[in-house]
């Protein structure tokens, strides 16, 4: 089985933040996550994560989900890769993926096409590389006719050296069995101390064995995260190349200022994005809609041709021909079904709104579920908590509730009740029913004449 190995154990000192540097998210995502995606889109799912400085946190941030080794001290990328042998051993037999967990934008088809020339030109290792138009910084590929010579440092580089624009990403494929005995070989006789993977070719090319490099299509597969500025780049790239994908698929800009949408997100065709707007989490969102501006929707699930201005919605379902906003908040757990229309400043959290509801503006509706064809008049609330738990409104079908009602929970309206402006509902209301809340009204003439008398 084929194997990957993702170094991710690098603090990031610029960053100037105590978490692993690979932790910092590019469009939502750890830049480690990308990286892990590519490695499962191409078919890489025997992992394992390099972890150093911070290391519980990356433990925390996988779960369970994939093997990790600690590289107690920071020695350079070579051992990194030392403390990896373990679970290489485990099955030797194929071949070993490394990757940088700090460079998110390597791409399944580059690990797969790599790995193809890898198998085809029988090397021990193949670096993965992209050709650069300002390859300053970078290692330089120096090639032969029967593969490469080595990587050469920026450094160390003489002046035809640093003419070439092929440059070492990072990224490496390796016979299994040839890792674990070039890692073996591996010295730190140099400046730093440290032990370099790049070395492993050298000492391939030494002992007879094939080195080789695959260029890669996709330049971006070199750009990663030294500080706040480069993690800014980043998420630039990403966020346009989101976009594009949208707009090949026919979903409509009319400009793209503030338009944040994650990697995860799907959007049906003809869907018109405003500026803004910011998708996250997974979000599905049905054609013809016009979301925006101003707009967030995360972990939510939007029907055919809604319109959802200046809101925001977590983890619920807008079903198709629903308008909302602006200035609504739709909490977790909701569901608002077709032809509902929702105003300026309602909050919903954990309620079910029927077909053709109509909640036009300034009402609190929550653990609620209401009926079809109801009109939540303005100031209604539904008083769901007691100061000590929560509990729910039922409100039946075709009802009409007045303005600045409160709904006592536990309670349920039938069919067809209507609440008069300003009533307090304490017990259930049959169907067909008024439910009507008036003390007596008490006037007290000239009360403002003496109490200005008194200033």
């Amino acid at each position: 089985m084929n194997k990957a190995i993702i170094l991710a154990g690098g603090q990031g000192k610029r960053m100037k933040a105590d978490i692993p540097k690979p932790l910092f998210k590019v469009l939502g995502e750890p830049m480690l996550e990308w990286v892990i995606s590519a490695c499962e889109d191409a078919g890489v799912s025997d992992i394992c994560v390099i972890k150093g400085f911070k290391g519980e946190m990356i433990d925390e941030y996988l779960n369970g989900r994939y093997k990790t080794a600690l590289q107690a001290e920071r020695l350079g990328t070579g051992h990194a890769v030392m403390q990896a042998v373990p679970f290489l051993k485990e099955d030797d037999s194929d071949n070993t993926l490394v990757l940088c967990g700090d460079a998110p934008f390597i791409d399944a088809k580059t690990i797969e096409e790599a790995l193809v020339i890898h198998k085809q030109q029988k090397n021990a290792v193949t670096v993965i590389t992209a050709e650069l138009d300002e390859p300053k910084g970078y290692g330089r590929i120096i090639r032969t006719d029967k593969g490469i010579s080595g990587i050469v440092e920026q450094k160390d580089a003489n002046e035809e050296q640093l003419q070439i624009k092929e440059v070492n990403s990072g990224a490496y494929w390796f016979r299994t069995a040839d890792l674990i005995g070039l890692l073996g070989k591996l010295t730190n006789n140099n400046v730093q101390n440290e032990y370099y993977l790049t070395d492993t070719i050298s000492i391939a090319l030494a002992e007879g064995k094939n080195a080789g490099a695959y260029k890669s299509e996709n330049p971006e597969i070199i750009l990663g995260a030294n500080d706040r500025k480069d993690l800014l780049e980043l998420n630039n790239i990403a966020r346009m190349a989101v976009i594009d994908k949208h707009l090949a698929n026919g979903v409509e800009f009319i400009c793209t200022d503030g338009v944040i949408i994650e990697r995860s997100v799907e959007i049906g065709v003809g869907t018109q994005i405003q500026p803004s707007t910011i998708l996250r989490n997974g979000t599905k969102i049905g054609s013809g809609c016009i979301i925006g501006p101003n707009a967030l929707a995360d972990d939510c699930t939007i029907g055919d041709n809604v319109v959802f201005n200046a809101s925001q919605a977590y983890s619920s379902t807008i079903d198709s021909g629903v308008t909302v906003g602006p200035y609504v908040h739709i909490r977790p757990d909701s569901h608002i079904k077709s032809g509902v229309h929702i105003g300026d400043f309602v909050e919903i959290k954990n309620s079910t709104i029927g077909e053709k509801t109509a909640i036009a503006h300034l009402a609190y509706i929550g653990d609620s579920d209401i009926g079809k064809k109801v009109n939540i008049g303005c100031g209604t609330v539904t008083v769901n908590y007691d100061g000590i738990s929560k509990s729910r409104c039922v409100i039946g079908d075709n009802c009409f509730i007045g303005c600045n009602t409160n709904l006592i929970a536990p309670v349920k309206l039938g069919k067809a009740v209507y609440t008069a402006a300003g009533t307090t509902v304490t017990r259930d209301v049959p169907d067909y029913a008024l439910a009507i809340d008036r003390g007596v009204m008490k006037v007290n003439e000239g009360y403002t004449l003496r109490k200005l008398k008194k200033q």
